[in-house]
């Protein structure tokens, strides 16, 4: 095991039912990421700057200047260059603030998880030296506020007001064609939501941000009851985006049930991977500070043998 793994393997985590305790987003994010920051050889990310990182398969609307016109020559296929970016990268986190998201059955709701992950990744963010920006959407875009090395006590702000109840059904595809229009800089970006939309749907939803070259991170989360269906009592179940009530039997759904969640995250594994997007399910009862770590623990590897 690395040695940073060791070190953070030994620290206490924050179950998330504590950190909803804590009434300061800056404050919260501060706790949680200090805790691992330290652990991380350097920043996992890949953004512009002037050291070569590695090449990727050229993209429509890529910069042809970045071509590596060499390597075409002795493979016939065109690839990007890619630089590691040590500073002054774009980064964006894209939050799901739908109707679904203010689900809550043993953890804390959806939407505070998600709200708590996002201030994390912006104060990291932020503690290297990048610009950070944040859109929030449902069917649409709900609040936009673009990269900025000064943004950060505005996005702070909007993620303390979301309120999910509010929102209406969500709709990945036409928020992300959106949300890629404004992003004229190719950067990072974080998209944090629950995905209750079909694998290849969502793959479609995420090719505007992925044609322009940005370097994508999906995050996707789950409350525990969502991943084990513990219900015991028969009753009528909720659709929260359409409102719709359904009879169930728990008992006799149960297995197909939790089948159906694993094919569905499985899925989006294998398809997030195939086009080179970092992909991880978040389980709402999991600490933070742990599920965070090893994400990232786990992208600096990838970068590193891409």
């Amino acid at each position: 095991m690395p040695s940073y793994a060791r070190n953070f393997a030994s620290a206490g985590f924050l179950d998330p039912k504590v950190l909803g305790r804590i009434g300061n987003l800056e404050l919260l994010a501060r706790t949680v990421v200090d805790g691992f920051i330290n652990g991380l050889h350097r920043a996992p990310y890949l953004g512009m700057s002037i050291d070569f990182a590695e090449h990727r398969s050229y993209n429509p609307g890529d910069d042809i200047r970045r071509v590596d016109w060499k390597l075409y020559a002795r493979t016939d296929r065109y690839y990007v260059k890619e630089f590691e970016a040590d500073t002054n990268a774009n980064f964006m986190a894209v939050l799901d603030v739908s109707r679904s998201m203010s689900y809550t059955g043993s953890g804390i709701p959806k939407l505070d998880y998600a709200r708590f992950l996002a201030a994390c990744l912006m104060y990291f963010s932020r503690e290297q030296r990048d610009r950070v920006g944040l859109a929030t959407f449902d069917a649409d875009i709900v609040d936009y506020v673009p990269p900025s090395a000064k943004h950060l006590e505005v996005i702070l702000h909007t993620l303390n007001r979301i309120e999910a109840a509010k929102g209406q059904r969500g709709e990945l595809a036409p928020a992300l064609v959106r949300v890629a229009d404004r992003l004229r800089r190719r950067g990072i970006i974080a998209l944090i939501s629950d995905f209750y939309e079909e694998p290849d749907a969502i793959m479609e939803a995420v090719k505007p941000l992925r044609a322009r070259g940005h370097d994508l991170m999906v995050f996707h989360l789950l409350d525990p009851t969502e991943i084990e269906f513990p219900f015991t009592d028969a009753t009528n179940f909720r659709e929260l985006e359409t409102g719709e009530r359904t009879p169930v039997v728990p008992e006799n759904m149960r297995v197909r049930y939790r089948e159906l969640v694993q094919e569905h995250i499985a899925a989006l594994t294998q398809k997030f991977s195939q086009n080179r997007v970092d992909y991880a399910m978040f389980n709402t009862g999991m600490p933070l500070d742990y599920a965070l770590f090893t994400f990232l623990s786990a992208r600096e590897r990838l970068n590193r043998v891409r």
